[in-house]
């Protein structure tokens, strides 16, 4: 399998299945692209006529959207247990990675995620305040509910799919100095701690390609 990402200092949306592969232990092939380079969309689309990363390529098969990505893997790859494994668990888990991926725009916007910088003392507008609040409720319910009964320290006890698609989230939080109650702060040590999330900073961080559009707190670099 490939597949195709862009700038790891920046694509919360290629962190997502990228995480999830290399935390799962299941090899593939990636290819960055670069959000500056001039060919961005002809190397992309030649995959996709989205024309956005992240994308999955199986052989023949196209795989295109970081959630189909995800649902994807997770059916290829059932001994990996990607998904809760109680139904009650995994809808719950599904409800929470389809809110991630749909909704949250304040957060989005406001947090861009960032690898290379760190802030302190950030005063976010309430509607981004209403979003963290909610993050943290999804994960403080999770955990109540669903992990405390099965070892492990993630949302449902084991990694699952709903891990990846609340890491970027989690790079966030920590670039920007936020300050989190006990439950969360856990949960985000957690998931920063993984080697593979730790594989994936490392590589952004030697990344200079400027995105102007995820930096408003720049003017260059």
């Amino acid at each position: 399998m490939k597949l195709l990402i862009g700038n790891k200092n920046y694509s919360t949306w290629s962190l997502r299945p990228w995480f999830l592969l290399r935390h799962a232990g299941i090899p593939f092939e990636e290819e960055v692209v670069d959000f500056n380079a001039a060919d961005f969309k002809e190397r992309v689309t030649r995959y996709s006529g989205a024309g956005k990363v992240p994308v999955l390529v199986d052989g023949d098969l196209v795989v295109w959207d970081s959630l189909a990505i995800c649902e994807y893997v997770a059916e290829k790859f059932p001994e990996k247990g990607l998904w809760p494994h109680g139904r009650e668990a995994r809808a719950v888990a599904r409800s929470a990675c389809a809110e991630m991926h749909s909704g949250f725009q304040a957060m989005r916007a406001f947090l861009t995620m960032n690898c290379q910088v760190r802030f302190a003392s950030v005063l976010l507008p309430k509607g981004v305040r209403r979003e963290v609040a909610r993050i943290i409720e999804i994960w403080r319910d999770c955990r109540q509910r669903f992990g405390q009964g099965e070892a492990g320290p993630y949302l449902f006890g084991r990694f699952s799919v709903a891990d990846a698609f609340f890491a970027p989230v989690t790079q966030r939080f920590v670039t920007y100095g936020i300050e989190l109650p006990g439950v969360a702060q856990q949960y985000v040590a957690t998931i920063q701690s993984s080697p593979a999330l730790q594989e994936w900073i490392s590589a952004a961080r030697t990344e200079t390609s400027f995105v102007e559009e995820d930096e408003p707190y720049r003017e260059s670099r």
